[in-house]
């Protein structure tokens, strides 16, 4: 048995993030990863999409290359020049050149403090642990559609990583997954159909951010079905030997591929929580407290402790248990955590919209800034909005929502003032670079704040 002050199990973002602050403070790490070190954003998710993103956008515009040029970038990024599966060594030299032991296998818990890893060379290894720390990461959900299943599907991974482009494509949800991959395909050629069961596209973003995109999606050539329902795939059923997907309304879609976005789950069965006494709720979904904890020693980051699947607060959340574990008298705060996406438009958010506000109970009103109508539009020919909710009373700026160029990078400013309780009215008062996205929130900043002065 080798023992350390923390087994990690999971070698995603979260487990990286949780290893090196681990080793930064001198403990002892092992880290058990089943598939991939570096989990999926490198691979399959963040990184491939966000750079198939920037080549189709430049293909779509006249100045990029073909699609075997974009694949061929998106094969070095991730590290899958040559062969089918990528090469994840980087990511465990980086971990060993820190101090870890990098271990490949199947981890499971078999009481406090003991975790037994199943080993991919078929051995077995008992490490011993002063803190556990469960980073699985998460994978893609497949619903349990008629058919479906037989008319192979691709999720993230598959269409990420594609080397070809299939003449056609269905795609099933319309969230952040959905929608960078539509227009991905569509710039590029690809005859798009995204399907969706709400009215909205991101129908958890801002309405405005949600149309904004919308916009975009059309322009690049999707077709969006919103509202309606998959309700049985005909593999094969379709034109052209196409697979068939019918839909709630009577109506029908023929593609040569499917996609599937409609979210992703959490691998929790197998990891033996119960020896630990890590209790699920009615979901299945682990509940940490607010200090990453489902049982004693053992913590959860990333995707499986929520609230958001980001890779951004999956990294937080690994150092933040760590150093809570080691002593840090420290606690997550979730309520300022940015969102971005990265179709055209862009967009960015943080915090709540003025309906959640008004759920709450809080006295809140909306500036809006049309980003079309601003030197900003102006200068790029671009649409877009710029949202503020902000608190009455407190003049407490409650939430953020931008769509337009550079709205990942100018929400940031939004993220602060909100994690710092900066009033708005120093925001109102601060100098913002022209002709900006960021002055175009500044400007929503300078109206708020007046309405505050006069007491609307």
């Amino acid at each position: 048995m080798d023992a350390f002050d923390f087994v990690i199990i999971g070698a995603g973002s979260a487990g990286e993030a949780a290893a090196g602050e681990a080793r930064a403070h001198g403990a002892s790490v092992a880290i058990v990863e089943r598939e991939l070190f570096g989990g999926s954003c490198p691979f399959w998710a963040c990184m491939p999409s966000k750079t198939l993103l920037h080549d189709a956008r430049l293909h779509a515009l006249g100045g990029g290359g073909s699609w075997q040029a974009a694949s061929d970038r998106r094969d070095w990024m991730i590290s899958r020049e040559g062969t089918d599966f990528p090469d994840d060594s980087s990511h465990v030299r980086a971990l060993e050149a820190a101090g870890s032991v990098a271990i490949r296998g199947t981890a499971r818990l078999e009481g406090r403090g003991v975790v037994r890893v199943a080993l991919h060379d078929g051995g077995e290894r008992t490490l011993l642990a002063r803190h556990v720390i469960l980073a699985v990461g998460s994978q893609p959900k497949l619903p349990d559609l008629p058919g479906l299943a037989d008319a192979d599907p691709w999720t993230n991974r598959e269409a990420t990583a594609t080397r070809e482009l299939p003449a056609s494509v269905v795609i099933l949800g319309g969230g952040a997954t959905g929608v960078e991959l539509a227009q991905v395909f569509a710039w590029y050629g690809v005859a798009t159909t995204l399907i969706h069961p709400r009215q909205r596209v991101l129908d958890q973003e801002h309405p405005r951010t949600a149309d904004a995109v919308a916009g975009g999606l059309r322009r690049a050539g999707v077709t969006l079905r919103l509202g309606v329902r998959a309700s049985r795939v005909l593999p094969g059923g379709g034109d052209g030997g196409t697979h068939r997907v019918e839909l709630s309304d009577g109506s029908h879609v023929d593609a040569a591929r499917l996609v599937v976005a409609v979210g992703r789950s959490v691998p929790l069965d197998g990891l033996g929580l119960e020896a630990v006494g890590a209790a699920r709720d009615e979901r299945g979904r682990l509940v940490p407290d607010d200090r990453l904890r489902v049982a004693p020693d053992v913590y959860v980051v990333g995707d499986p402790a929520g609230p958001v699947l980001q890779t951004h607060v999956a990294h937080y959340q690994g150092t933040l248990a760590v150093r809570i574990a080691l002593g840090e008298d420290l606690r997550f705060d979730g309520h300022a955590i940015p969102r971005a996406i990265f179709t055209d438009p862009e967009t960015g958010s943080v915090g709540i919209t003025l309906e959640e506000a008004e759920v709450r109970g809080l006295n809140a009103f909306e500036e809006v800034q049309d980003l079309a109508k601003t030197a900003r539009g102006y200068v790029s020919d671009a649409g877009g909005h710029v949202t503020v909710v902000v608190e009455r009373g407190t003049g407490r700026l409650l939430g953020a929502f931008l769509a337009g160029p550079g709205a990942s990078e100018a929400v940031h400013e939004a993220v602060l003032a909100i994690r710092a309780g900066v009033p708005v009215a120093v925001l109102a008062d601060t100098i913002h670079a022209f002709p900006t996205t960021s002055r175009v929130l500044g400007t929503a900043f300078i109206a708020a704040a007046a309405r505050l002065r006069r007491g609307d």
